[in-house]
C-alpha cells in the first residue's frame, strides 16, 4: 500500500510544496505513469504531478494502481485556496458535494451526492500544521484552520486536500510551502518513521461536524485538542433544507431538501475511515433556526447517530 501525493504544474499553491517536499532527501524516479504526469518514490509514498485542474482529475487513486499495480492507502491533494477575505492561511479538509441533487453540475468537481472517505490525519494534521506554522515564524500572519467538506475530485480511498491561501501574492510564497512540506515529511514518516494520524483502529471518538460556517469555528475549538480527531464536516451551505408551512408556530411537516442524504453519506463515509470508532455528531446550535435544529437532531435520533457535546471527545 502506498500513500499518494497529488500535485499539478498549473497551481503555484501546489507545485510549490511538492517541489519543497521533493527537495528532501530520499527521492527517486517513480513508475511510468500516463502521458502528461510524472512520479517520484519516497518509501511508501508516492508523489503525482500532472498538468491539469487539480478538482479534474478523477480516479487517481484507481488509475494508480491499475498502472503500477501497487494499492493506494490514502490521497493527499496539494492546492490552492481562496477566499472572500484574502487572508493568508493554511487549511485542510474532507471533500466530497454530498448536498447536489442528482441534476445539478458540481461546480468543482466530484459527483453529486457523493462524500469522499476523510483521510482520518486531518484533524492530527491540522494540529501538526499549527505548530509548524508558528515554528516557521508564519503565524500570526497566516491562519491555520480547517475547512468544511467541499468539491472533488472523486476519489475511493481516504483523501484530504491541504491549501495555501488565499491569494496570489500567498500561494507561491516560498515559506509557505515550506512549512506544507515538513508536514508532509514528518506527518508521513519520512523524518523518523513515525507518521502522524494513522488511524488504529481503537475505539476512539470521531467529530462528524454538523452546522456552521465554511470555516467550522465551533467545530474547530474542538479538533484544536490533542486526540480528537475528525471526519466530515458539513456547514450550512451542505445541508439544504426547504423551509416547511407553519401551523400555531410548529412545523407542519416534513422538511424536505437534500440534508438528510448529505448527512447519511458523510456519516458513512466518515464510520469506513474509522474503522471500529465511534462516530459522534457535534451541532453548531446556534448556527440553525428551531425548526432547522429540530428536523436534524430528529433525524439523527433515528439514524441512531450519537450527538455529543464537546467534552464528550475528550
Amino acid at each position: 500500500m502506498v500513500v499518494l501525493v497529488v500535485a499539478t504544474t498549473s497551481d503555484p499553491a501546489s507545485i510549490g510544496p511538492a517541489a519543497a517536499f521533493l527537495a528532501m532527501p530520499g527521492w527517486s524516479p517513480g513508475p511510468p505513469i500516463a502521458e502528461g504526469m510524472e512520479s517520484f518514490t519516497n518509501g511508501n509514498v508516492r508523489l503525482l504531478k500532472h498538468e491539469r485542474s487539480i478538482i479534474a482529475e478523477d480516479d487517481l487513486d484507481q488509475r494508480w494502481l491499475e498502472a503500477t499495480g501497487e494499492p493506494v492507502s490514502e490521497v493527499i491533494f496539494l492546492s490552492k485556496h481562496t477566499a472572500v477575505s484574502n487572508r493568508p492561511a493554511l487549511t485542510v479538509h474532507p471533500i466530497g458535494v454530498p448536498h447536489l441533487r442528482e441534476d445539478e453540475t458540481p461546480p468543482q468537481g466530484g459527483t453529486p451526492g457523493w462524500a469522499a472517505i476523510p483521510n482520518p490525519r486531518i484533524g492530527p494534521w491540522l494540529r501538526l500544521m499549527q505548530k509548524i506554522a508558528a515554528e516557521q515564524g508564519l503565524v500570526p500572519e497566516f491562519e491555520i484552520t480547517l475547512e468544511a467538506t467541499h468539491h472533488g475530485p472523486v476519489t475511493s480511498t481516504p483523501t484530504m486536500f491541504v491549501e495555501i491561501g488565499s491569494t496570489e501574492e500567498y500561494w507561491g510564497r516560498q515559506d509557505a510551502a515550506q512549512a506544507i512540506a515538513v508536514v508532509l515529511w514528518k506527518g508521513l514518516g519520512l523524518e523518523d518513521g513515525n507518521d502522524v494520524g494513522s488511524w488504529q483502529g481503537n475505539g476512539e471518538k470521531v467529530l462528524l461536524g454538523i452546522g456552521g460556517g465554511h470555516y467550522a469555528p465551533r467545530h474547530m475549538d474542538i479538533v484544536i485538542k490533542d486526540g480528537v480527531w475528525v471526519g466530515h464536516l458539513l456547514s450550512g451551505y451542505s445541508l439544504p433544507m426547504d423551509t416547511p408551512s407553519q401551523v400555531n408556530g410548529k412545523t407542519s411537516q416534513e422538511v424536505a431538501g437534500m440534508w438528510k442524504h448529505s448527512i447519511k453519506v458523510s456519516y458513512e463515509a466518515t464510520k469506513a475511515a474509522f474503522p471500529g470508532g465511534e462516530v459522534i455528531a457535534h451541532l453548531d446550535h446556534k448556527s440553525f433556526k428551531g425548526w432547522q435544529k429540530n428536523a436534524v437532531t430528529s433525524y439523527l435520533q433515528e439514524e441512531n447517530i450519537r450527538i455529543g457535546k464537546p467534552s464528550d471527545f475528550f
